[in-house]
């Protein structure tokens, strides 16, 4: 073990404190007659003395975020992020296999098409159950049930999350006739699954999107009985009036239905910037709100969607939800 040193007992024996002369071998102090400890930094840039090698190169920094290997020679994991790899692959919820779902959702489910076209597609009769063609609405399947379409099997594909921070000038659809920017083209290289968004934006309103190929969820998300919460930041080309403050706060009428915001404030302290907290799920109704009391929507951000912030998220970005959103969403635990 002890090979590379050598047995002899003067080569060993540790360098002398002191001179023969009495002096001191190492001076304590930076310079002869000052009674000041070396400095820890040098004089003539504030930066800390370097590290170097034995033979006088200097030794290089760990990269930023980069672990120091341990023991065993698995890196730590980063701040218990969550790699991309594991952010893609999502733990399969648990399935009965005893219980049926209707083979239109089977097949939306698995990417194949949306509902509706799935029902074209069983009345057309190109789809097979355990090698029995099915043309009546309304079959239900089991999980284990061999389903073909177009003689091609059909697997169901993995749940995906994704949460966009959209920019303008981009529509909320999955095609555009006019063949204009989609948020689609934005997370195009997200996965292979064919995801959709969760609602609407539109084209000049930015923030949060989540797009999604989890048609439950997005169904609790879009219907109106859940009460989700969202909340924008609304910028108008003039201040609002107390007035019209006080009669946006008791709610105006659209589409012969009432709509009382759950909260309004000014964060910026002026009366021009307004932060909007409200439930409703009907088209453009921020920007209608305040165009019925004589004002127009200048800026409109959502900065929250059922719990879901753009927190980290740049504009134009996007990012997959962590395990413990998805579980809060699916749970409903949408504030």
């Amino acid at each position: 073990m002890f090979d590379n040193h050598s047995n002899n007992e003067s080569e060993r024996r540790p360098r002398p404190r002191f001179h023969r002369d009495g002096e001191q071998a190492r001076p304590r102090f930076h310079r002869e007659g000052e009674h000041q400890p070396r400095p820890r930094f040098q004089r003539e840039v504030d930066e800390q003395r370097p590290r170097f090698h034995q033979d006088g190169e200097r030794r290089p920094s760990r990269p930023f975020g980069e672990h120091r290997p341990s023991f065993g020679g698995k890196p730590k994991r980063n701040n218990g992020l969550y790699s991309e790899r594991k952010q893609q692959n999502y733990r399969q919820q648990h399935e009965d296999p005893t219980k049926p779902i209707r083979l239109n959702k089977y097949l939306a489910n698995a990417g194949i098409c949306s509902r509706r076209e799935a029902d074209d597609f069983i009345q057309a009769g190109v789809i097979t159950v355990n090698g029995q063609v099915v043309d009546n609405l309304g079959v239900k399947v089991l999980p284990t049930d061999e389903v073909r379409f177009h003689d091609q099997p059909v697997r169901r594909e993995r749940k995906v999350y994704i949460l966009l921070n959209k920019p303008k000038n981009t529509v909320t659809t999955t095609d555009d006739p006019q063949e204009r920017h989609t948020v689609l083209d934005i997370v195009r290289s997200a996965c292979a699954e064919r995801i959709y968004p969760v609602g609407r934006l539109d084209r000049n309103t930015t923030g949060v999107l989540l797009l999604t190929n989890d048609g439950d969820l997005a169904a609790k998300l879009t219907h109106p009985k859940f009460h989700k919460k969202k909340i924008y930041a609304v910028t108008l080309d003039k201040e609002l009036d107390e007035v019209d403050e006080a009669i946006v706060r008791a709610g105006v009428i659209l589409d012969d239905e009432r709509i009382i915001p759950d909260a309004l404030e000014f964060p910026k302290g002026d009366r021009k910037h307004i932060g909007l907290e409200i439930h409703s799920g009907q088209n453009r109704v921020v920007r209608r709100i305040f165009e019925k009391v004589g004002y127009k929507v200048v800026n409109l951000d959502r900065v929250s969607f059922a719990g879901l912030t753009k927190k980290n998220v740049g504009r134009g970005k996007w990012r997959f939800l962590t395990p413990k959103e998805v579980a809060f969403l699916q749970m409903g635990n949408f504030d």
